[in-house]
């Protein structure tokens, strides 16, 4: 189990999920279109087992970069296991992704951050751009308290980045709420949770977080707090 264990009280639990619930209601219902971006961490499987649960028409998809640890892509096995859908698997350009390697190596993210971006935006913002065109919104599993480049997340905006709009039902949430609902429904979650890693990424750029550290310092560790975004989320980086 998470490390995370301490629990949230049951009425305060169960308010929090039916806020949740009412939420993705309405956003279903005012964007019949809405697909949800899972990363396939804590926050993101909450999210599915309360799509799941109430058979919302949310279709559900990950960015498969093809850089994810075994265990993640153990875990999309375990979802169509349990909750009987098909998560679609988005990849990136095979093409493109042999021309970076080509140019500037297999591990070249590590040199420099223009270097980390260009390959952020190759395997992961480029095939999201694919996933959400002509949609009108878009769920994540994003939350305030997870880093300082999101501690201002609103719940809803207009996303300008791929042009339209954005939910993080959770933004307010706490990790003691997630893993509280977590363990209340017996929601499958990746395994490397339980081995110091509250936010998981590619392989290669996601390390374990150290005792005092921020959920995010082990995504992309070599790089300043401030910076910690893939471009996914473009909107929480201020100038």
């Amino acid at each position: 189990m998470s490390a995370i264990l301490s629990s949230v009280p049951e009425p305060a639990l169960s308010s929090s999920w039916a806020i949740l619930q009412a939420a993705l209601e309405h956003i279903a219902d005012t964007h019949p279109d809405a697909v949800f971006a899972s990363s396939l961490g804590a926050e993101d499987m909450v999210l599915a087992h309360a799509i799941f649960a109430a058979g919302l028409p949310i279709q559900v998809f990950t960015l498969d970069t093809g850089r994810l640890h075994a265990e993640t892509l153990a875990l999309i096995q375990l979802i169509e296991d349990r909750y009987g859908v098909a998560v679609r698997r988005i990849q990136p350009d095979p093409a493109s992704i042999k021309a970076h390697v080509d140019a500037h190596g297999a591990y070249a993210f590590y040199e420099s951050m223009a270097l980390r971006k260009e390959c952020c935006a190759l395997r992961k913002v480029e095939p999201l751009r694919r996933a959400l065109q002509g949609h009108s919104a878009w769920l994540t599993g994003q939350r305030r308290s997870q880093s300082l480049t999101r501690t201002e997340l609103p719940e809803s905006e207009f996303d300008p980045v791929f042009g339209l709009w954005k939910y993080n039902p959770l933004a307010s949430w706490t990790q003691e709420e997630v893993w509280s609902v977590i363990r209340r429904f017996g929601i499958p979650y990746n395994p490397l949770h339980d081995r110091g890693y509250p936010s998981i990424g590619c392989e290669p750029c996601t390390r374990a977080v150290r005792p005092g550290e921020d959920e995010r310092a082990g995504r992309w560790w070599w790089e300043q707090k401030q910076s910690k975004e893939c471009g996914l989320h473009a909107g929480n980086l201020k100038d």
